[in-house]
Protein backbone atom coordinates (compact mmCIF):
# COMPACT_ATOMS: atom_id res chain seq x y z
CA UNK A 1 0.00 0.00 0.00
CA UNK A 2 2.31 2.25 0.69
CA UNK A 3 4.44 1.19 -2.18
CA UNK A 4 1.35 2.07 -4.28
CA UNK A 5 0.79 5.84 -2.81
CA UNK A 6 4.37 6.69 -3.59
CA UNK A 7 4.11 5.50 -7.31
CA UNK A 8 1.62 7.63 -7.12
CA UNK A 9 2.74 10.81 -6.03
CA UNK A 10 6.19 10.68 -6.66
CA UNK A 11 5.98 12.10 -10.16
CA UNK A 12 4.52 15.66 -8.55
CA UNK A 13 6.68 14.99 -5.33
CA UNK A 14 9.57 15.03 -8.21
CA UNK A 15 8.65 18.32 -10.00
CA UNK A 16 7.83 20.02 -6.17
CA UNK A 17 11.81 18.42 -4.77
CA UNK A 18 12.91 20.39 -7.88
CA UNK A 19 11.27 23.82 -8.28
CA UNK A 20 12.23 23.90 -4.27
CA UNK A 21 15.86 22.64 -4.74
CA UNK A 22 16.33 25.04 -7.52
CA UNK A 23 14.69 28.17 -4.69
CA UNK A 24 16.96 26.70 -2.43
CA UNK A 25 20.39 27.10 -4.78
CA UNK A 26 19.22 30.83 -5.72
CA UNK A 27 18.98 31.46 -1.61
CA UNK A 28 21.54 30.31 -0.59
CA UNK A 29 24.11 31.87 -3.31
CA UNK A 30 22.38 35.24 -3.06
CA UNK A 31 21.32 34.94 0.92
CA UNK A 32 25.24 35.85 2.09
CA UNK A 33 25.76 38.77 -0.18
CA UNK A 34 22.41 40.37 1.16
CA UNK A 35 23.11 39.47 4.76
CA UNK A 36 26.74 41.24 4.33
CA UNK A 37 25.34 44.45 2.41
CA UNK A 38 23.05 44.82 5.23
CA UNK A 39 25.59 44.72 8.39
CA UNK A 40 28.21 46.92 6.34
CA UNK A 41 24.84 49.36 5.52
CA UNK A 42 23.76 49.56 8.91
CA UNK A 43 27.48 50.29 10.16
CA UNK A 44 28.06 52.88 8.01
CA UNK A 45 24.61 54.59 8.47
CA UNK A 46 24.97 54.40 12.27
CA UNK A 47 27.87 57.24 12.03
CA UNK A 48 26.07 59.75 10.29
CA UNK A 49 22.04 58.96 11.62
CA UNK A 50 21.33 58.28 8.26
CA UNK A 51 20.00 54.64 8.51
CA UNK A 52 16.49 55.26 7.89
CA UNK A 53 17.29 56.53 4.58
CA UNK A 54 20.08 53.50 4.44
CA UNK A 55 16.53 50.85 5.21
CA UNK A 56 14.70 52.31 1.96
CA UNK A 57 17.11 52.27 -0.02
CA UNK A 58 18.12 48.97 0.51
CA UNK A 59 15.02 47.47 0.72
CA UNK A 60 14.14 49.20 -2.36
CA UNK A 61 16.49 47.69 -4.33
CA UNK A 62 15.31 43.80 -3.61
CA UNK A 63 11.36 45.00 -3.29
CA UNK A 64 10.96 42.67 -6.29
CA UNK A 65 12.29 39.22 -4.94
CA UNK A 66 11.59 39.81 -1.72
CA UNK A 67 7.74 39.84 -2.94
CA UNK A 68 8.61 36.97 -5.79
CA UNK A 69 9.97 34.78 -2.63
CA UNK A 70 7.36 35.51 -0.67
CA UNK A 71 4.47 35.04 -2.66
CA UNK A 72 6.25 31.49 -3.74
CA UNK A 73 5.11 30.02 0.01
CA UNK A 74 2.17 31.64 0.34
CA UNK A 75 0.85 29.81 -2.98
CA UNK A 76 2.46 27.03 -1.85
CA UNK A 77 0.09 25.63 0.45
CA UNK A 78 -2.44 26.38 -1.91
CA UNK A 79 -1.42 24.58 -4.49
CA UNK A 80 -0.85 21.31 -2.26
CA UNK A 81 -4.42 21.40 -1.41
CA UNK A 82 -5.57 22.06 -4.82
CA UNK A 83 -3.03 19.82 -7.43
CA UNK A 84 -2.45 16.89 -4.22
CA UNK A 85 -5.32 16.97 -1.34
CA UNK A 86 -8.47 17.29 -3.70
CA UNK A 87 -7.64 14.71 -6.42
CA UNK A 88 -6.08 12.56 -4.24
CA UNK A 89 -9.53 10.78 -3.13
CA UNK A 90 -12.07 12.33 -5.25
CA UNK A 91 -9.88 10.87 -8.27
CA UNK A 92 -9.99 6.77 -6.96
CA UNK A 93 -13.84 7.87 -6.51
CA UNK A 94 -14.26 8.87 -9.26
CA UNK A 95 -12.78 5.89 -11.57
CA UNK A 96 -13.88 3.59 -8.69
CA UNK A 97 -10.52 2.14 -8.84
CA UNK A 98 -10.88 2.19 -4.81
CA UNK A 99 -13.50 -0.95 -4.58
CA UNK A 100 -10.20 -2.96 -6.42
CA UNK A 101 -8.23 -2.21 -3.39
CA UNK A 102 -10.53 -2.31 -0.73
CA UNK A 103 -11.84 -6.01 -2.14
CA UNK A 104 -8.03 -7.36 -1.39
CA UNK A 105 -7.70 -7.37 2.38
CA UNK A 106 -6.57 -4.01 2.77
CA UNK A 107 -9.33 -1.72 5.31
CA UNK A 108 -10.72 1.29 4.05
CA UNK A 109 -9.31 2.69 7.31
CA UNK A 110 -5.49 1.62 6.28
CA UNK A 111 -6.14 2.62 2.90
CA UNK A 112 -6.65 6.31 3.58
CA UNK A 113 -4.01 6.50 6.78
CA UNK A 114 -1.56 5.66 4.29
CA UNK A 115 -2.64 7.95 1.44
CA UNK A 116 -3.06 10.94 4.20
CA UNK A 117 0.04 10.29 5.97
CA UNK A 118 2.69 9.73 3.35
CA UNK A 119 1.39 12.38 0.95
CA UNK A 120 0.63 14.92 3.83
CA UNK A 121 3.98 14.61 5.51
CA UNK A 122 6.05 15.23 1.84
CA UNK A 123 3.52 18.34 1.40
CA UNK A 124 4.41 19.89 5.15
CA UNK A 125 7.96 19.26 4.87
CA UNK A 126 8.14 21.05 1.29
CA UNK A 127 5.89 24.03 2.64
CA UNK A 128 8.16 24.04 5.71
CA UNK A 129 11.46 23.97 4.12
CA UNK A 130 10.18 26.54 1.25
CA UNK A 131 9.48 28.62 4.22
CA UNK A 132 12.58 28.30 6.42
CA UNK A 133 14.66 29.18 4.10
CA UNK A 134 12.76 32.37 2.60
CA UNK A 135 12.81 33.15 6.24
CA UNK A 136 16.55 32.70 6.55
CA UNK A 137 16.96 35.01 3.32
CA UNK A 138 15.03 37.56 4.06
CA UNK A 139 15.92 38.17 7.59
CA UNK A 140 17.73 41.83 6.86
CA UNK A 141 15.13 42.31 4.24
CA UNK A 142 12.42 41.88 7.15
CA UNK A 143 14.35 44.24 9.18
CA UNK A 144 14.61 47.26 6.89
CA UNK A 145 11.22 46.85 5.53
CA UNK A 146 8.11 49.96 5.10
CA UNK A 147 5.78 49.56 7.84
CA UNK A 148 3.27 47.74 5.43
CA UNK A 149 5.37 44.94 4.92
CA UNK A 150 7.05 44.46 8.15
CA UNK A 151 7.60 40.98 9.39
CA UNK A 152 4.02 41.19 11.74
CA UNK A 153 2.03 42.54 8.47
CA UNK A 154 -0.42 39.94 7.11
CA UNK A 155 1.15 39.02 3.70
CA UNK A 156 4.44 38.43 5.69
CA UNK A 157 3.47 37.08 8.49
CA UNK A 158 2.49 34.49 6.53
CA UNK A 159 5.18 33.52 4.52
CA UNK A 160 7.60 33.21 7.48
CA UNK A 161 8.43 30.81 10.07
CA UNK A 162 6.69 27.39 10.18
CA UNK A 163 3.23 29.00 9.91
CA UNK A 164 3.23 27.40 6.12
CA UNK A 165 3.80 24.00 7.97
CA UNK A 166 0.48 24.37 9.60
CA UNK A 167 -1.21 26.40 6.30
CA UNK A 168 -0.07 22.79 3.97
CA UNK A 169 -1.22 20.41 6.56
CA UNK A 170 -4.37 22.21 7.02
CA UNK A 171 -4.83 22.89 2.19
CA UNK A 172 -4.01 19.20 1.80
CA UNK A 173 -6.62 17.46 4.57
CA UNK A 174 -9.30 20.15 3.10
CA UNK A 175 -8.53 18.69 -0.46
CA UNK A 176 -8.56 15.11 0.72
CA UNK A 177 -11.80 15.82 2.88
CA UNK A 178 -14.08 18.12 -0.19
CA UNK A 179 -12.76 14.84 -2.59
CA UNK A 180 -14.51 13.11 -0.61
CA UNK A 181 -16.97 14.70 -0.02
CA UNK A 182 -17.55 15.91 -3.74
CA UNK A 183 -16.42 12.60 -5.25
CA UNK A 184 -15.55 14.35 -8.68
CA UNK A 185 -11.82 15.85 -8.99
CA UNK A 186 -12.62 18.95 -10.83
CA UNK A 187 -15.31 20.04 -8.25
CA UNK A 188 -13.18 19.41 -5.59
CA UNK A 189 -10.54 21.35 -6.13
CA UNK A 190 -12.81 24.74 -7.09
CA UNK A 191 -14.32 23.94 -4.09
CA UNK A 192 -10.51 23.45 -1.39
CA UNK A 193 -9.58 26.69 -3.45
CA UNK A 194 -12.15 28.86 -2.69
CA UNK A 195 -12.66 27.31 0.88
CA UNK A 196 -8.80 27.27 1.81
CA UNK A 197 -8.80 31.38 0.12
CA UNK A 198 -11.81 31.98 2.45
CA UNK A 199 -9.86 30.76 5.77
CA UNK A 200 -6.43 32.74 4.90
CA UNK A 201 -8.66 35.68 4.86
CA UNK A 202 -10.49 35.36 8.01
CA UNK A 203 -7.34 34.12 9.99
CA UNK A 204 -5.52 37.93 9.67
CA UNK A 205 -8.28 40.18 9.50
CA UNK A 206 -10.75 38.24 12.03
CA UNK A 207 -8.86 35.93 13.84
CA UNK A 208 -4.82 37.00 14.20
CA UNK A 209 -5.49 40.72 16.09
CA UNK A 210 -6.58 38.32 18.76
CA UNK A 211 -4.49 35.59 19.35
CA UNK A 212 -3.08 37.99 22.36
CA UNK A 213 -4.62 41.22 23.94
CA UNK A 214 -3.35 44.25 21.58
CA UNK A 215 -1.35 46.85 23.58
CA UNK A 216 -3.22 50.53 23.39
CA UNK A 217 -0.21 53.25 23.82
CA UNK A 218 -0.24 57.09 22.80
CA UNK A 219 2.67 58.34 21.45
CA UNK A 220 4.61 61.79 20.98
CA UNK A 221 4.38 62.58 17.24
CA UNK A 222 7.50 62.55 15.13
CA UNK A 223 9.49 61.76 11.90
CA UNK A 224 8.41 58.28 12.58
CA UNK A 225 4.67 58.28 13.07
CA UNK A 226 4.27 61.48 10.46
CA UNK A 227 3.82 61.21 6.59
CA UNK A 228 3.37 64.81 6.41
CA UNK A 229 3.02 67.88 7.98
CA UNK A 230 1.30 70.71 6.03
CA UNK A 231 1.33 74.66 7.28
CA UNK A 232 -0.52 77.09 5.41
CA UNK A 233 1.98 80.14 3.64
CA UNK A 234 -0.91 82.58 4.16
CA UNK A 235 -1.57 82.17 7.39
CA UNK A 236 -4.32 81.69 9.52
CA UNK A 237 -5.87 78.09 8.55
CA UNK A 238 -5.41 75.09 10.54
CA UNK A 239 -2.05 72.60 10.61
CA UNK A 240 -2.78 69.78 8.94
CA UNK A 241 -1.18 66.06 9.43
CA UNK A 242 -0.82 62.76 8.14
CA UNK A 243 -0.39 60.15 10.54
CA UNK A 244 1.69 56.52 9.28
CA UNK A 245 0.71 53.29 10.25
CA UNK A 246 4.18 53.32 12.56
CA UNK A 247 5.27 53.75 16.25
CA UNK A 248 8.01 55.23 17.46
CA UNK A 249 10.38 52.86 19.52
CA UNK A 250 8.02 50.09 18.16
CA UNK A 251 9.58 48.94 14.89
CA UNK A 252 7.75 46.17 13.02
CA UNK A 253 4.58 46.34 15.22
CA UNK A 254 1.36 45.22 13.36
CA UNK A 255 -0.71 48.39 13.83
CA UNK A 256 -4.15 47.66 14.27
CA UNK A 257 -5.43 51.21 14.29
CA UNK A 258 -4.13 54.41 14.35
CA UNK A 259 -5.96 57.82 15.23
CA UNK A 260 -4.51 61.73 16.61
CA UNK A 261 -6.05 62.52 19.43
CA UNK A 262 -6.20 65.86 21.29
CA UNK A 263 -4.97 66.79 25.45
CA UNK A 264 -8.37 65.01 26.37
CA UNK A 265 -8.10 62.12 24.55
CA UNK A 266 -10.71 63.10 21.54
CA UNK A 267 -10.46 61.45 18.19
CA UNK A 268 -9.79 64.29 15.42
CA UNK A 269 -8.22 62.23 13.14
CA UNK A 270 -10.27 61.01 10.11
CA UNK A 271 -9.67 56.65 8.84
CA UNK A 272 -6.91 57.95 7.26
CA UNK A 273 -5.05 59.47 9.63
CA UNK A 274 -5.32 63.13 8.48
CA UNK A 275 -6.81 65.96 10.69
CA UNK A 276 -6.82 69.62 11.10
CA UNK A 277 -5.15 70.68 13.85
CA UNK A 278 -6.16 74.30 15.71
CA UNK A 279 -2.48 75.68 16.17
CA UNK A 280 -1.47 79.31 15.24
CA UNK A 281 -0.18 80.06 11.83
CA UNK A 282 0.12 83.74 12.44
CA UNK A 283 2.61 83.43 14.93
CA UNK A 284 4.92 81.01 16.49
CA UNK A 285 7.42 78.20 15.30
CA UNK A 286 4.12 76.81 12.77
CA UNK A 287 4.19 80.65 11.12
CA UNK A 288 5.45 81.29 7.46
CA UNK A 289 7.84 83.54 9.32
CA UNK A 290 8.90 81.08 11.77
CA UNK A 291 12.70 79.95 11.57
CA UNK A 292 14.49 77.98 8.88
CA UNK A 293 13.30 74.11 10.14
CA UNK A 294 10.24 75.26 11.42
CA UNK A 295 8.60 71.47 10.57
CA UNK A 296 10.32 70.03 13.81
CA UNK A 297 9.56 73.39 15.71
CA UNK A 298 6.22 73.09 14.86
CA UNK A 299 5.88 69.61 15.46
CA UNK A 300 7.52 70.08 19.07
CA UNK A 301 4.45 72.78 19.48
CA UNK A 302 1.75 70.62 18.23
CA UNK A 303 3.35 67.94 21.07
CA UNK A 304 3.27 70.45 23.87
CA UNK A 305 -0.24 70.92 22.82
CA UNK A 306 -1.42 67.62 23.85
CA UNK A 307 -1.88 66.01 20.56
CA UNK A 308 -0.56 62.52 20.49
CA UNK A 309 -0.74 58.75 18.29
CA UNK A 310 -2.60 56.79 19.87
CA UNK A 311 -2.78 53.25 18.75
CA UNK A 312 -3.54 49.84 19.06
CA UNK A 313 -0.80 46.89 17.86
CA UNK A 314 0.76 43.55 18.79
CA UNK A 315 4.30 44.50 19.38
CA UNK A 316 7.41 42.58 16.93
CA UNK A 317 7.88 40.90 20.11
CA UNK A 318 4.95 38.27 19.66
CA UNK A 319 6.40 37.31 16.14
CA UNK A 320 7.23 33.52 17.44
CA UNK A 321 4.07 33.45 19.92
CA UNK A 322 1.97 34.08 17.09
CA UNK A 323 3.20 31.68 14.90
CA UNK A 324 3.11 28.58 17.32
CA UNK A 325 -0.41 29.95 18.17
CA UNK A 326 -1.31 29.92 14.62
CA UNK A 327 0.10 26.87 13.74
CA UNK A 328 -1.82 25.22 16.97
CA UNK A 329 -5.25 26.60 15.53
CA UNK A 330 -4.66 25.25 11.91
CA UNK A 331 -3.10 21.87 13.48
CA UNK A 332 -6.65 21.56 15.32
CA UNK A 333 -8.63 22.05 11.96
CA UNK A 334 -6.19 19.27 10.19
CA UNK A 335 -7.09 16.90 13.36
CA UNK A 336 -11.08 17.38 13.23
CA UNK A 337 -11.26 16.90 8.96
CA UNK A 338 -8.90 14.17 9.59
CA UNK A 339 -10.93 12.89 12.38
CA UNK A 340 -14.17 13.87 9.75
CA UNK A 341 -12.39 12.11 6.82
CA UNK A 342 -12.14 8.17 9.12
CA UNK A 343 -15.43 8.59 10.18
CA UNK A 344 -16.71 9.45 6.21
CA UNK A 345 -14.98 6.57 4.36
CA UNK A 346 -16.11 4.00 7.53
CA UNK A 347 -19.82 4.92 7.66
CA UNK A 348 -21.09 7.02 4.87
CA UNK A 349 -18.70 5.95 1.68
CA UNK A 350 -19.16 2.76 -0.33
Amino acid sequence: MIWLTWRQLRGSAAMTAAALLVLAVVLALTGPDLATRYTAGIAECAQDGTCDRFYDQFFGAYELPFMAVTLVVLLLPALIGLFWGAPLIARELEAGTHLLVWNQSVTRGRWLAVKLGLTGLVAVAAAGLCGLVVTWWSDPLDKSAAESLALMAPLVFGARGIAPMGYAAFAFVLGVTVGMLVRRALPAMALTLAVFAAVQLAMPLLVRPHLMPPVTSAFELGRANVENLGMTREGGGPVRILLRSALPGQAGAWVLSSTLVDRSGRAISDGDGEAALQVSTTSGPCSPSGAVGRGDACMAEINRLGYRQRATYQPLDRFWPFQWIETGIYALLTLGLTWLCFWWIRRRLS
